[in-house]
């Protein structure tokens, strides 16, 4: 499959606390989440009952969430790079991580195009910021 094109990102994950802060959590995490997203984030911030945890847990709770947040949106903004002239919607685009236990690389499906299309991404996130690259190949 020829290349059609490669994207990268660079989030400055403060910025982006400070857009959730604004405009609250749920609403962003809707507005930007594919519906496999948002299950995999309800589970992420649904909240066991309190059992006396130390704000240092609840901040390093939130901290992950904003990460989760984070991740696909510099993913999804990645891709939008790569696949221009090609204007994916948010929710048409899915990023599942990195997963150790069953082995599997990172995945980014885009619903709008099927199997003509490939994408292929990378993520990584240390203290402040976040930085995806996508690779699209079409047929």
């Amino acid at each position: 499959m020829p290349v059609h094109g490669i994207g990268i990102d660079i989030l400055h994950v403060p910025r982006l606390a400070a857009l959730i802060k604004r405009r609250g959590l749920s609403k962003l995490a809707s507005r930007i989440l594919s519906p496999v997203e948002l299950d995999a984030f309800r589970s992420l911030t649904s909240q066991p009952e309190d059992n006396g945890t130390s704000m240092a847990n609840e901040r390093g709770h939130m901290e992950s969430i904003v990460r989760f947040l984070g991740v696909r949106w510099a993913v999804k903004e990645a891709a939008y790079k790569a696949l221009y002239p090609l204007r994916p919607t948010w929710k048409e685009l899915t990023y599942t991580s990195f997963d150790v236990k069953h082995g599997l690389k990172p995945v980014l499906a885009y619903s709008g195009l099927g199997p003509q299309a490939r994408l292929h991404v990378s993520a990584s996130h240390d203290g402040e910021y976040v930085v995806a690259s996508v690779l699209a190949e079409l047929s």
